[in-house]
């Protein structure tokens, strides 16, 4: 099961304290980073302009570093790098791992007092677990201003959302039979179609709060969720699950990513995630972004890149079916309703949301 963020958090705080705060893997003669104030300075001259003069000066001192350090979970993120630099004269060198050992690498660096990256691009839970360590500084900005609400985070900034939908094969689901809601697959017809990925805690938690506000008692939302468990088969990952829907292993998932499934579909998969052009409601979102390192070596490149992120990056995320920061008039959750993954009750109480959500899977099937 997915580790979640605090829990995450606090054990990556024990391994880099016994780590004796040694140097990091990477770091090398001459590598420290300026103090973190060089940075900030940075960031608060930037922050305080806009229009042209913001622009104009922020390309200018990004020139002078000549470079970039980011370090990002997103496998889509070739493409954004590539534009931006056939756009601007700045290298740009990318770790790219798992959002939790992207983590990992971070707190090891600041507790060596290295700092390795400029720019972190992840996941929030991670990226919420660096701003309680105070490692990251604000951006603001006209761009920041256009980021939907949910995406306007203490210390860092939306670039993406993932979308948990309730996908389907066409093949096993045909017109007119999908479901219309997730309370839906709880009926004796879904038993045994549906598919239920182990480490979804966060789309649990905001589907639960939800039913919460509708009105239903805590016993009412967990014996529902049970009812569907038992329904379902159990499965890990997400890419995962997206090749078993498309194979027909089970007819709907009710807690993929809509990137997935619109992926699948354009390879020819027999999956969608939309009856009439829309989807059952409330889709659940999760934010992913970026946040500037307070002791970066290229605050300015950062700065540069993360405007990039919201401007012709948002074209390349969105070419990846992904769901953009910033709304447009094809925005494919317009109109919808949506419901947030709530991050701070997860990171505050993690243990008691990853225990539930094992209590409900622990009576599915295997996939």
């Amino acid at each position: 099961m997915r580790k979640h963020w605090a829990w995450y958090l606090l054990a990556c705080v024990a391994l880099v304290v016994t780590a004796a705060c040694g140097g990091s893997p990477t770091a090398g003669p001459g590598s420290s980073a300026p103090a973190a104030s060089d940075a900030q300075q940075v960031y608060d001259q930037i922050n305080g302009l806009s229009g042209e003069e913001r622009t104009n000066t922020v390309l200018d001192l990004a020139k002078k570093e000549g470079e970039l350090s980011l370090y990002t979970s997103n496998t889509d993120m070739d493409d954004v790098v590539k534009a931006f630099e056939a756009k601007y004269p700045i290298k740009v060198n990318t770790y790219r791992a798992n959002s939790e050992t992207v983590l990992q690498r971070v707190l090891q660096e600041s507790s060596a007092r290295y700092q390795g990256a400029d720019l972190i691009e992840t996941n929030a839970g991670e990226l919420n677990a660096m701003q309680q360590q105070q490692l990251l500084y604000p951006y603001k900005g006209a761009l920041r201003d256009k980021v939907r609400p949910e995406g306007q985070k203490d210390g860092w900034t939306a670039d993406r959302f993932n979308a948990f939908v309730v996908g389907w094969n066409t093949n096993k689901v045909p017109a007119g039979t999908a479901p219309k809601s997730l309370k839906d697959l709880v009926e004796p017809q879904w038993k045994g179609r549906v598919g239920l990925e182990i480490g979804d805690v966060d789309w649990y938690a905001a589907m639960v709060e939800y039913y919460k506000a509708q009105g239903m008692s805590d016993q009412e939302v967990d014996d529902f969720f049970h009812k569907l468990a038992a329904n379902s088969k159990i499965a890990k990952g997400h890419t995962v699950m997206g090749e078993l829907l498309a194979a027909g292993q089970f007819d709907v998932a009710p807690s993929i990513y809509s990137h997935t499934v619109s992926n699948a579909a354009e390879k020819g998969a027999p999956v969608t995630w939309k009856a009439d052009g829309k989807p059952v409601e409330p889709v659940v979102l999760r934010p992913n972004g970026a946040g500037l390192m307070k002791s970066a070596k290229h605050p300015a490149a950062a700065m540069l890149f993360l405007d990039f992120l919201l401007t012709e990056g948002q074209d390349a995320i969105a070419g990846a079916n992904r769901i953009g920061a910033i709304p447009t008039a094809q925005d494919p959750l317009a109109g919808v309703a949506t419901v947030t993954v709530p991050e701070e009750e997860l990171l505050n109480n993690p243990d008691k949301w990853n225990d539930a959500y094992k209590n409900v899977t622990d009576s599915g099937g295997k996939a």
